[in-house]
This record gives C-alpha cells, structure tokens and sequence, in this order.
C-alpha cells in the first residue's frame, strides 16, 4: 500500500505547525515529522481526500501563510529513506528499539527489540509508541493475554512476549503491517504471538487481561465498547494515538463503555491512558 506525505511550509511556523498536526490527525494522517519551516505528515493513499485537505479553513487562517506539496511514496521507497533516518532508541533504563543493522546494545538492556517496519507504524521514534512501550515496561504481564490493536510493527507486542505474557494476538488492518509484524515476531523469537489481518471484530470471542490500541482519536472512539467487550472484569485497557486536547472526549466516551480512568502520561501534547472496566477492582 502506498502511502502520501503532504509537506507544508508554515509561515510563522509557530504555531500553525502544531494546530495542523492536531488536525490532520484527524483526518486520519499517522506520522508527522516536523521540520524547521513547518511538518511532513504521512497518510494511507486509502485514507486520502484531496477534496477534505483542501477543504481545511487552516489553508486559509491569516495568521499564517501555507504552501503545501503531495507527493506519492511507494512502499520500496519508504525503507531507504528510513534506514538513512533511523537510530536506536532506549525507553526507560532496560529496553531498546533499533534496526537490524545497528550494533548489539549495552548489557544492561534486557528488552532488546529488532524492528524493521517497512510500511509499518511502529518503531519507537513516535511520541505514542514510546509512551505505550514505557507503560508495558511498567506492567506485570507474566502469563497475561494480551490483545494488540493496530500492531504495525509487532513492536508492543513483542515486548509483551519479552515481559511473559501470553498468549498474545497481534491484529492490524493493512496487509504491510500484518507480513511485517510477522517477520518482526519472527525476528525476535516470539513465534509464539499470533498475528492476525484484520481489526478487533477478529477476536470479538475472546477475552484478555489486557488491550493495547496505539491508533488514532477516530478509530479509538469508533471501537471503545468492543475494547470493552474483549477484556476480563479486571483487565486494563492502554489507549495512544491522540493528543491531550483529546483526552476528555477520549474519557467520555471510555465512561460510555463501562470503562474506567486511571492515568495517562504525556509527551510532547500526544498521550497514552490506562482504563479498566468499572467491574474490575
């Protein structure tokens, strides 16, 4: 699948460059990469609206002057220009997310993970993946079954299956992610996670003690209750993908589903929650 990178030059940058990167992701746009005169944003080509885009009031905000250019990424490309941009991060004091091609880490690593994400969302370097990832490293997950959702990369759920959780199922939409996080399983020694092509309704007879869903606002409120539905009475539900203006509609509508809060952390606007069922303790 193709993806679309949308590059706005914003004049002043500040802060036309962070209302955009809100709204676009409404729009479904998945990456931003924000640059000195304004934000390359990323798109599914299957997700694209010209006639949405150009609709935006923000083209034509006088606060600030837009120049926009669309340009078609096929997936071969996608690599190159990841690999040339891509290094090894560390989340927390234990684990690290790098390519195959980068050295072995520090001995005090104990969660060292190997992605390669082709077309895949997933490597750490977002602000999401890293707070979801800071909040598994946090968790007990020895023999817990965990659901992820919208896996991209394999990345939460291989982390999972480091900490000893298990059984784990690993479910996206996008047949790139579904091949990718398969080798990225496999390239890690978790043969034992089961990857699915498809969303949460895959698994709608199941139950786990715990779901992860790094997506975004849209999806994650179109798909609260069936999170809901899919977890134990005391199970935790881990919510990223949006920013903190976001997080009472995010709150609303967990409330509506029989869903409890119990924190979010924050980091650079975006924000990962933690929610458990009302019924839980």
């Amino acid at each position: 699948m193709r993806y679309i990178r949308c590059t706005l030059e914003l004049h002043p940058p500040q802060p036309a460059t962070e209302i955009f990167i809100a709204t676009l992701s409404e729009l479904g746009f998945e990456s931003f990469e924000e640059t000195d005169t304004g934000v390359k944003a990323y798109i599914q080509e299957s997700h694209w609206n010209e006639d949405d885009f150009k609709a935006l009031p923000l083209l034509d905000n006088p606060e600030w002057n837009v120049q926009y250019g669309i340009e078609y990424i096929e997936p071969q490309n996608w690599n190159a220009v990841w690999e040339q941009d891509y290094t090894p991060i560390t989340v927390g004091e234990l684990c690290m997310v790098r390519a195959p091609f980068h050295p072995e880490p520090p001995a005090r690593i104990q969660y060292d993970i190997v992605i390669s994400p082709k077309m895949s969302f997933g490597t750490g370097h977002h602000q999401t993946t890293c707070l979801m990832l800071d909040c598994l490293l946090e968790m007990d997950l020895k023999e817990k079954a965990v659901l992820d959702v919208g896996s991209g990369t394999g990345v939460l759920a291989i982390l999972a299956g480091m900490k000893g959780a298990g059984p784990i199922v690993a479910v996206d939409i996008d047949r790139w992610a579904f091949e990718n996080c398969r080798e990225n399983i496999l390239r890690n020694g978790q043969e034992g996670i089961e990857v699915l092509k498809g969303d949460i309704t895959s698994v709608k007879e199941r139950k786990f003690d715990v779901v992860l869903a790094n997506i975004n606002k849209n999806v994650l409120l179109s798909q609260m209750e069936a999170y809901a539905e899919v977890l134990v009475p005391d199970g935790l539900l881990l919510l990223s993908g949006f920013f903190l203006k976001d997080l009472p509609d995010l709150r609303k509508s967990a409330l509506e589903a029989g869903l409890k809060f119990e924190r979010f952390r924050e980091q650079e606007h975006w924000v990962a929650m933690v929610l458990r069922p009302e019924s839980g303790s």
